[in-house]
């Protein structure tokens, strides 16, 4: 059946005005066909994801990428350190030398270079050996009869003295035994010239004679007796 001329231009014009249409059924987006835009646009292509390098599976890393071995690596930081402080005007390493101080000059006060009296020399050197107890009664030995009288020095005499005994012998039987006696006595006065538990015990020997026990035809008899004293 023929159309007519006048539905025929209505139809062209209203298909026309379809197509163009902003808001026409043709036009309008649906949330499915958005979805896979975005999903297109953020999923790429292949050529995309192989941008990176890929590593093999049957190869370490290792023999792909050069590795230093950690001596390396330490030893190459040390000397970095090194010449950054050696830059700095620094010497890592170098012992701090020791500033000496300067001598002491003389001046008001005493100073071991200034002269000294010859008793405090002898003083300081005795102290300094050891040597004070004997050098004292080595003193007191010298002046014995100054020290116990005359009448103790004519019968008994000093002999020697080591380790805090003093030996001292008397010219008989009967002055021994009486010196004995006087041990404490001798003690005291000794202990004020050279001072407390210098001279701890005194030992008194008794005379001595000439021997008669020496040559072929001597005879063992009871030794030497008051005879002499």
């Amino acid at each position: 059946m023929p159309e007519a001329p006048g539905a025929r231009g209505r139809s062209r014009a209203s298909g026309a005005g379809g197509l163009g249409r902003p808001g026409g059924a043709d036009s309008q987006s649906t949330p499915e066909s958005e979805g896979l835009e975005d999903q297109t646009r953020t999923t790429g292509t292949d050529d995309d994801e192989t941008d990176g390098p890929v590593l093999p599976d049957d190869r370490p890393v290792s023999e792909i990428i050069e590795l230093k071995a950690p001596g390396d690596v330490a030893r190459e930081a040390l000397n970095r350190a090194r010449a950054a402080a050696k830059a700095k005007g620094l010497y890592p390493g170098a012992q701090r030398r020791r500033i000496l101080a300067e001598p002491r000059r003389s001046g008001p006060g005493k100073d071991g270079r200034d002269p000294k009296l010859f008793a405090e020399t002898l003083s300081a050197f005795l102290e300094q050996r050891g040597w004070v107890q004997e050098v004292s009664v080595g003193g007191v030995i010298g002046r014995w009869r100054e020290v116990v009288g005359d009448d103790i020095a004519d019968h008994c005499e000093p002999l020697t003295f080591e380790n805090g005994i003093l030996t001292v012998r008397a010219s008989s039987t009967a002055w021994a035994t009486q010196i004995r006696l006087l041990v404490p006595q001798l003690l005291g006065v000794l202990e004020r010239e050279v001072g407390q538990d210098v001279v701890q015990t005194i030992a008194v020997q008794g005379p001595t004679g000439p021997g008669f026990g020496k040559g072929f035809r001597s005879v063992q008899g009871r030794g030497a007796r008051d005879t002499y004293g």
